[in-house]
This record gives C-alpha cells, sequence and structure tokens, in this order.
C-alpha cells in the first residue's frame, strides 16, 4: 500500500483520537481503524484510562472480518498489564496481516517491544506515520510517561503593556468576553487548573471547568494558608481542591480545611515559598498530567524562573494600562541579561473577539 494512504487513513485515526480529547488521562489520546480492501471496516478509539483501548473496541467492532486485514493506530499497542489487559494479544487473535503505528510508545513499559512481539508472530509491521501531529496531541501522556512530570501551560489575560491589572487593583475585565469563554473551554483539557494564593485573594474565582469533569482538581499554591475557608474555589467539589502549602501554615487551619475533605499537602520550601518542584512532582504522583496555570504574576514568575513551564497561551487586550504599580502578568526574579530572555518556537496568533491569542512552546 503506497505511503499516502497509510498517512490518509492515519489521519483519520488521529480525529478519532481527538474525539476523547481531555478525558482519557493519564493514558493518550489513540484511536484505530480496520482497513480491509481499501475500506474502513471499523473504527474505535479510547474513551478513558480503564476502559478498553482503541485497537479493542476496533477489532471488536470488525469481528472475524478482520481476518487478512490492516489495523491502523495512532499509538504503538500496549504489551503489558495494566488497567487493563495488552492489546497486542487481542491483535494477534485477530489474525490480521499488517499493523500500521503512527508513532511509537514512549512508555519504557512498550517503547518498541509492541511492535517486536507482533512482528515474532508473522504480522506485518510498518511504523512512522504523521509522527509529530500525533506527538502533538500526546504532549501531556509522552512528558508524564517519560519525566514523572506533568505538562505546565501557563495561561494569562494581559493588556498590551503586559499587566493584569491597575495601580489600584481593578481587573475585571481586561480581555473580552469571546476570550473569557475561550480560556474556560481550554480548561475542558487539563486534569487541573493551578493558581497562586494572591489571585484567590483578589479575586476570589471558582475555576470551574466550562463541562463537568469528574477527574478535575483545584490547586492552589499557599505557602501560609491564607485562602479563605469559603473561598468560591472549595466549592462544590472540596475533595478536588488540592492546597500546596509549607511548614509556615496555621495547624489549626489546615486541619479544618482537612476536615472537610480539602487536600492540604505540607511540602518542602524554598525561601519560605513552596517549593514547586517538589509539588509537580506530587502531582504526577496522583496522575495529573496535565496542568493550566492562571495566575498570578508571582507563581507564573517562579514557574518560568525555574523552567517549569512548557507551553504559553497569552490573551492579549489591545489596551494600555500603565502605572508602575500595576501588577504584572510574569513577576518572579526574571533573566538578568536579554540574551538570557525565554524564547518560544511554533508560534502561533489568533483573533478571538477583540483579542488576540498567543501561543508558543519553549525552547
Amino acid at each position: 500500500m503506497k505511503p499516502q494512504l497509510h498517512e490518509k487513513f492515519m489521519r483519520q485515526a488521529l480525529e478519532l483520537a481527538l474525539k476523547a480529547k481531555g478525558k482519557t488521562s493519564s493514558n493518550p489520546l489513540v484511536g484505530a481503524l480496520v482497513v480491509k480492501h481499501n475500506k474502513i471496516i471499523a473504527r474505535g478509539f479510547h474513551h478513558k484510562a480503564g476502559l478498553a483501548h482503541a485497537e479493542v473496541l476496533a477489532l471488536n467492532q470488525a469481528g472475524r472480518r478482520a481476518k487478512g486485514a490492516t489495523l491502523y493506530v495512532s499509538l504503538e499497542p500496549c504489551c503489558h498489564y495494566g488497567r487493563t489487559p495488552p492489546c497486542i494479544e487481542k491483535i494477534i487473535k485477530s489474525k490480521v496481516s499488517r499493523v500500521v503505528i503512527g508513532m511509537k510508545d514512549p512508555n519504557p513499559k512498550v517503547n518498541g517491544k509492541g511492535m517486536r512481539i507482533l512482528r515474532s508472530h508473522g504480522i506485518d509491521v510498518v511504523a512512522g506515520f504523521l509522527e509529530e501531529d500525533l506527538a502533538r496531541i500526546n504532549e501531556s501522556y509522552i512528558k508524564y510517561i517519560t519525566k514523572h512530570l506533568p505538562f505546565v501551560v501557563v495561561k494569562v489575560a494581559q493588556s498590551l503593556d503586559g499587566k493584569i491589572s491597575t495601580h489600584t487593583g481593578d481587573s475585571q475585565w481586561i480581555t473580552s468576553k469571546e476570550a473569557r469563554d475561550f480560556s474556560r473551554k481550554l480548561r475542558n483539557n487539563f486534569d487541573a487548573i493551578m493558581v497562586g494564593v494572591n489571585t484567590l485573594v483578589k479575586d476570589n474565582p471558582n475555576l470551574k471547568p466550562q463541562a463537568a469533569k469528574q477527574n478535575f482538581y483545584k490547586i492552589i499554591v499557599d505557602s501560609k494558608l491564607r485562602t479563605h475557608i469559603d473561598a468560591k474555589i472549595l466549592f462544590p467539589y472540596p475533595e478536588r481542591v488540592i492546597i500546596a502549602t509549607t511548614k509556615f501554615a496555621n495547624k489549626d487551619k489546615a486541619r479544618f480545611f482537612s476536615q472537610r475533605n480539602i487536600k492540604v499537602w505540607v511540602l518542602a520550601d524554598t525561601n519560605g515559598r513552596v517549593d514547586l518542584k517538589v509539588l509537580l512532582s506530587r502531582l504526577a504522583d496522583y496522575e495529573i498530567s496535565s496542568v493550566f496555570v492562571e495566575g498570578g504574576g508571582t507563581l507564573i514568575g517562579s514557574l518560568f524562573d525555574q523552567r517549569f513551564v512548557d507551553k504559553v497561551m497569552f490573551f492579549l487586550a489591545p489596551k494600555i494600562i500603565g502605572g508602575r504599580d500595576a501588577l504584572s502578568s510574569v513577576e518572579g526574579e526574571g533573566v538578568k541579561f536579554i540574551k538570557d530572555a525565554i524564547k518560544l518556537k511554533d508560534v502561533k496568533i489568533q483573533n478571538i473577539g477583540k483579542d488576540f491569542l498567543v501561543e508558543g512552546y519553549l525552547t
């Protein structure tokens, strides 16, 4: 079969995988097709961790027709027991003649082993189609599975001169309703949202995703436990709130939160502030593979200073606020020399309402 046809079918597998965007963590997004005589006879995509994988769903749909067919799968089939049995067992039993794989699974438990086992059973295996696109849709999974850290995206809504409020503290609203609605939709693609306590005290946001998500966490970075007991962010699901604090927290207040099923993590500190590396590692232990950071400038600045940010999404309103005492979107220590400034790659710019969204990845 020509490579163009492989790419065509793999593109459809990728689009299938995206149907579960934001729902499969800590598993990857995967789509699969069963093709016979150049026609798709079955489809499947992974819906949620713990449920059947894409290959299994597609092969179940194909039934006996899978014999002699080609299986297209966007990610290398698993060969180990996890929440579900290894997919290669199902593939071998289906008697497909060929498996076309988009990209190799970077999971150390797989990472080429699945392909070797399939070949050892006489199945023709072809790999390496749309790898860059497939890696992009699974960027959170890849970082989580290879580095045991969540993928961190910083979102900022600011004026053209980098301000997130006036010198009096007024900040509602800098960006348009269209930009704010778009931002709320983005939360659905992540396992957790993170905010610093200064933003929490000042704005009292609820930070809910637009759609109901069963496994969505809200994370408050609060070194001295200043979070108010009636803060909106704590409701309606206190058990899905994590307050990251330090030994400087009031123990009675920490106990109060814990008694209300709010997770209070007393973590190591660096100069009196929560050690962010320890926090991110702990989040990975909870199978949180992606974090959407929404402020404020102190937290965001620290994440940049320590190079924990993977991607940025800056919403720019065509407004000038000015004022040396107006809050900036990125604080922290910053760099001493321009040559050391944090640089972005794969930058995209689009209009959202009257505003602009600039997004890119850190180099």
